[in-house]
């Protein structure tokens, strides 16, 4: 297998850069360009470079797809995969934003905190046009230009390190912040490779489903969302906890919850694992695990907020991303539609309906996420991996749901699963879901017709692989090449830890 083995990462690493190269270079025509660049290097050539640019953006994406699903199945060293992600990182590191236009918004607040605007009681359209961050606010999408920044103070302290580095200008701008992008990136790495050691799975594999996924390139390194951010202080702060470390743990998700909110899911899980190593009487290993992770995080999170000068605002704005209908969001999805039938039916107004399932959506997610904590501290399911499901159930019934939100749950589950339903649905979702945005940042009906045929594919595809294999195996698990022998894995259609199918 070794020649052959050789020859098949390379090749694939090959045609991976060939189509984050594509991507990127169809960017510089299509991606979500500024209003305006006073470089020059970010702008509109027309539509026939626009034309081609989209044949080159959506053919590299497909490539990349296709590259990355095989490369899962090759069996890659470590060594291998970090090179491959290298590789496929390296084209998308100069391209203007893609498929978002959400970085100008960074850069815009972190020069509202510069210039001592309250963040959070308004938006970008202070910003003075011809002042740092005006040609930013200017590129900031409708939906955003007049809301309050729903992140925490620790990434409007890093977006006004940016903005204050590079005077507002828009291109250092955006570098400086896929900069950022880039360094979670690096933590993302170093955190999977622990977790999926503490849990007995081939590092390969988690580098290969948590890190090189192609859903995390062209939204995190692509489209510099801080996910990437939030999701590698997350997944830092577990792993130390894991390790016995969990005060510095704790304090790394509180950071986490300091770039967004959603972080505060794994210190319950954090809490299990510190409840478990606790000694000493059954309750006071009950009040440890509860009360101890979480007041290390606070401690941190008013640290933070004092230090960053923003105020606590940021409680105020958790909510305004959820006034954004996404077509993702199956809660909002279904209370828009009952609330239109009432409309037509008795002539009521469906916003308040609405706003009634989606609080039963994150109602019901609250619940699984009680119940799955219950399982981990019960020692039905491991905790980390719990915790993998609970922020799947979270993304699942939001309010607001982007493509990139899977990447919450993608990450912890590539460490700590072997196996299962829930590994095969984010793979095939992670696949999936890179065609429901153009590069422009806009979410055309034809994105969700691609997306869907993507995932009838990686379904078949996986169950073709379950009749090859006779191990249920997705890409990314089989044993890679210059490892230690694993356990053998779960077949798809066996439990996992949690009891699920």
């Amino acid at each position: 297998m070794g020649a052959t083995a050789t020859w098949t990462t390379g090749g694939f690493r090959r045609l991976g850069a060939a189509g984050s190269a594509a991507i990127a270079l169809g960017g510089w025509a299509v991606g979500t360009l500024p209003a305006h660049d006073p470089w020059g290097l970010w702008v509109d050539h027309g539509p026939a470079v626009r034309a081609a640019g989209y044949a080159l953006a959506y053919g590299g994406l497909t490539v990349l797809v296709v590259a990355w699903w095989l490369y899962g199945r090759a069996g890659a060293s470590v060594r291998d995969t970090l090179v491959t992600l290298g590789w496929w990182t390296a084209p998308l590191v100069l391209a203007p934003p893609l498929y978002s236009a959400d970085v100008y918004s960074y850069i815009a607040q972190g020069a509202m905190v510069l210039e001592g605007h309250d963040v959070y009681s308004v938006g970008p359209s202070v910003l003075d046009p011809g002042g740092p961050g005006g040609d930013a606010a200017a590129s900031v999408g409708g939906h955003w230009t007049d809301t309050p920044a729903p992140y925490g103070p620790f990434f409007l302290l890093l977006a006004r390190g940016v903005a204050w580095t590079t005077g507002g200008t828009l291109v250092p701008a955006v570098l400086g912040m896929r900069l950022i992008a880039l360094c979670a990136l690096v933590l993302l790495v170093w955190a999977l490779r622990g977790l999926a050691r503490e849990h007995g799975r081939s590092e390969s594999a988690a580098l290969w489903l948590g890190a090189l996924n192609p859903l995390l390139l062209i939204h995190v390194v692509g489209g510099v969302h801080n996910d990437g951010l939030m999701t590698g202080l997350m997944l830092a702060g577990v792993l130390l906890a894991l390790r016995g470390r969990w005060i510095a743990g704790s304090a790394l998700i509180g950071l986490a919850m300091m770039v967004k909110s959603p972080a505060a899911v794994a210190l319950l899980f954090v809490g299990v694992v510190v409840g478990r190593a606790a000694t000493g009487p059954v309750p006071r290993r009950i009040v440890k695990g509860l009360l101890a992770p979480g007041l290390v995080a606070a401690a941190v999170v008013v640290g933070v907020t004092f230090l960053g000068g923003t105020g606590f605002g940021w409680i105020g704005t958790q909510s305004v991303a959820g006034r954004i209908h996404t077509a993702l969001s199956l809660s909002s999805d279904l209370g828009l539609g009952l609330g239109e039938l009432l409309r037509l039916l008795a002539g009521t107004d469906p916003d308040p309906v609405k706003s009634a399932v989606q609080n039963l959506g994150l109602l019901i997610a609250l619940v699984l996420i009680a119940r799955l904590a219950l399982h981990a501290a019960t020692g039905r399911t491991e905790p980390v991996h719990a915790l993998g499901l609970a922020l799947l159930a979270l993304v699942a019934l939001s309010p607001m749901v982007q493509p990139w939100y899977l990447l919450w749950a993608t990450a912890v589950l590539a460490a700590t699963a072997s196996g299962g339903r829930a590994l095969g649905a984010v793979t095939v979702l992670s696949a999936a879901l890179v065609y429901e945005t153009q590069p422009s940042g806009s979410t055309p009906p034809y994105g969700f017709v691609l997306a869907a045929l993507v995932c009838v594919a990686g379904v078949l595809l996986l169950r073709g692989d379950r009749a090859d294999a006779g191990r249920g195996q997705v890409p990314g698990q089989r044993r890679p090449v210059e490892t230690a022998p694993e356990a053998p894995a779960r077949t798809a259609s066996e439990p996992d830890a949690s009891g699920a199918r």
